[in-house]
């Protein structure tokens, strides 16, 4: 049930500000945001080995959250994680259509070298330019953003309004745990919204729920950061990490 907002190229001072979490079933073993053998930025899922969300010294920037259908993942599909590897590592998108027609199904945010786009496989492979602008990814369709990836939308455009580095209050509006108010029907499916357990940006859960939030921030000299905030199965926080880079621009 993960949330993020991406604002891609949307003010004059910063290029790209992105503000996530992760949810996940706490047993699945997962290693902190690094800098990787393979010359990512990222968190690694230690059962995948891929990532949900990375960056690159390169330009590169990608996040993948799975979409909910009724018959939910199925077992044996190729990895969501890898992809958001392989597109880090400089894979094109339309070498991997097999491959993604292939995996459950998902949304992804793409940035490379100064252009963005929005990848999907449902309810076909499909990969459009991204707008300038505030972009909400959740478990729903991409056009039709749940209550809480509004939230975490106003958050970023509040933070671009005051105009300050400081990525605290992005981090504390992802451990938002007031559930947002949604029209959620079980019978219109996963559309507009989840279930009220899983309306908070924040999930606290002990058995599955919100793993760790990242804030990503990249100016127009390509001078960027990355943060990210563990928190354990009480939603107690574990850890900061952050990580500076550089984009050539």
């Amino acid at each position: 049930m993960c949330v993020a907002a991406v604002a891609w190229d949307a003010h004059p001072d910063w290029l790209l500000v992105v503000a996530g979490n992760r949810d996940e079933f706490h047993a699945r073993p997962a290693a902190p945001l690094a800098h990787r053998p393979d010359g990512i930025i990222a968190g690694t899922d230690l059962t995948g080995g891929g990532t949900w969300l990375g960056v690159t010294e390169g330009g590169r920037f990608a996040l993948v959250t799975n979409y909910r259908v009724p018959e939910g993942s199925q077992p044996g599909r190729p990895s969501r994680g890898k992809l958001v590897t392989d597109l880090l590592e400089g894979a094109l998108p339309d070498t991997l259509t097999d491959a993604m027609a292939q995996m459950n199904p998902f949304n992804l945010i793409l940035a490379d070298t100064g252009e963005a786009s929005f990848l999907t496989n449902h309810p076909q492979v499909e990969a459009r330019p991204l707008s300038p602008g505030i972009h909400g990814l959740s478990n729903g369709g991409f056009d039709v953003p749940w209550p809480k990836t509004l939230q975490v939308g106003e958050a970023i455009t509040e933070w671009l309004d005051r105009g300050s580095a400081e990525v605290e209050p992005l981090l504390g509006a992802l451990r938002n745990e007031t559930p947002a108010p949604s029209p959620h029907r079980p019978e219109l499916g996963p559309e507009l919204g989840p279930e009220p357990r899983f309306a908070p940006v924040f999930i606290r859960d002990a058995i599955y729920g919100t793993r760790c939030s990242t804030v990503i921030t990249v100016d127009r000299e390509g001078r960027g950061s990355i943060v990210e905030r563990s928190f354990d199965a009480d939603g107690t926080r574990t850890g900061d990490v952050r990580i500076d880079f550089v984009w050539a621009m």
